[in-house]
């Protein structure tokens, strides 16, 4: 039978979920001040922070933003009337839709970015001490290597 957490472990989780929150709160406030609602902000940022290999096409950045496709597409479309996007139809397969940044969204992520990285360089120590203690702690009372464990099938379908 698996034994249950440890205090130490629920203070460690208790103290990320707390950071991440955190960090993730300020970046609202942050986006929302540049006149970015924080979605947009986010959906500049993964066009931009596309990994090598990958386009940027609508169904991309719906699994990366952890949103439905058809969530996306509104957001484009709100953020194309704005003029921080542009849409086009991909040359190798017509059926995708690739977005890309304009001059407008690239200058408002490159403003909200820039201070998020600063705060992570300022504050990012007590995220990462979160982090490391979880893991500590989990490695110590299981006695075994951390590893990251492979997404169960059919839950990736069930985000929204």
């Amino acid at each position: 039978m698996a034994k249950g957490l440890s205090t130490a472990e629920y203070q460690a989780l208790a103290e990320l979920r707390y950071r991440i929150r955190k960090f993730l709160r300020e970046g609202d406030t942050v986006a929302s001040e540049t006149g970015l609602e924080p979605q947009q902000y986010l959906l500049l940022l993964m066009i931009r922070g596309i990994p090598n290999r990958q386009e940027a096409t609508v169904s991309n950045l719906a699994e990366r933003l952890v949103l439905k496709h058809h969530s996306v597409v509104e957001l484009i479309d709100r953020m194309e009337i704005h003029g921080y996007v542009r849409r086009s139809r991909s040359r190798e397969d017509r059926r995708s839709v690739l977005v890309s940044l304009l001059p407008r969204g690239a200058k408002l992520l490159d403003q909200v970015a820039q201070h998020r990285v600063g705060e992570l360089r300022a504050s990012g120590a007590a995220l990462a001490n979160a982090i490391a203690a979880l893991l500590k702690n989990s490695h110590a009372l299981h006695g075994r290597k951390i590893r990251s464990i492979p997404p169960k099938k059919g839950l990736e379908k069930r985000r929204g």
